[in-house]
């Protein structure tokens, strides 16, 4: 490319650095629905999961992983990670560590193996609900839990974020566990470690008690989030 094509393209990528904050802005305003909402959700779900991650080695099952980055946190701790997806990914890297399966929640089983650590990051709340294309199931999120127990290693370890609150279902979009799903949603499983977060009167996420967490307002563009390391109950 000729000089004078490099420095327009640079002043270019420039101005765009320059107006970007205003075009996310303008984005959100359009976009999300008005506070309080789940603005930075993921912000909490990768965050606490990066941070009770054991380290491997062992063979690692990141479950619904979407475009997350989980599954390169598990491999890059040393775990053999399989990723598992509706549909393809679209990483923008690669480790010899991580591979990838297209395939539906309700259809993995016994052929994966066994596992150290799975990962299951907003992922379960959708299973059965045919938002991203699956066969609709209202017990789809009860039956994939069933599965991934099965699948789970006696001295593994599970690492899952759903949304909490007033039970409900909301169209395609999700569902949320309260006082009633909650526990059919964990059975077969004992709780190692658990953590909620909720939104306070500024559209902040805060941790907060499980209480107030499971009892709070909830709808298609709100919930809190509840953070769950989980072992196959004995």
């Amino acid at each position: 490319m000729p000089q004078e094509g490099i420095l327009g393209m640079g002043m270019l990528r420039m101005a765009l650095r320059r107006i970007e904050p205003s075009l996310i802005s303008l984005y959100r305003h359009v976009v999300e629905p008005p506070p309080p909402n789940l603005k930075g959700d993921r912000d909490i779900e990768y965050s606490w999961i990066a941070a009770h991650m054991p380290s491997g080695p062992g063979r690692a099952l990141d479950v619904g992983s979407g475009t997350s980055f989980m599954a390169l946190i598990a491999a890059r701790r040393g775990f053999d990670t399989e990723a598992v997806d509706l549909h393809p990914a679209n990483w923008p890297y690669a480790h010899p560590n991580l591979h990838f399966r297209q395939a539906e929640m309700l259809t993995i089983g016994a052929a994966l193996g066994s596992f150290d650590l799975i990962i299951c990051c907003s992922a379960i709340e959708h299973v059965g609900l045919g938002r991203y294309g699956d066969r609709p199931n209202p017990d789809g999120d009860l039956e994939a839990m069933k599965i991934l127990w099965k699948l789970l290693r006696p001295s593994g370890r599970m690492l899952l974020t759903i949304p909490v609150g007033l039970d409900g279902t909301f169209g395609a979009l999700h569902r949320v566990y309260g006082p009633r799903r909650l526990p059919r949603l964990l059975e077969g499983f004992a709780i190692e470690r658990r953590e909620f977060w909720l939104k306070d009167d500024t559209n902040r996420w805060i941790p907060g008690e499980e209480d107030s967490a499971l009892r709070s307002p909830a709808g298609p563009s709100l919930y809190s989030i509840g953070c769950f390391m989980l072992r196959v109950a004995q």
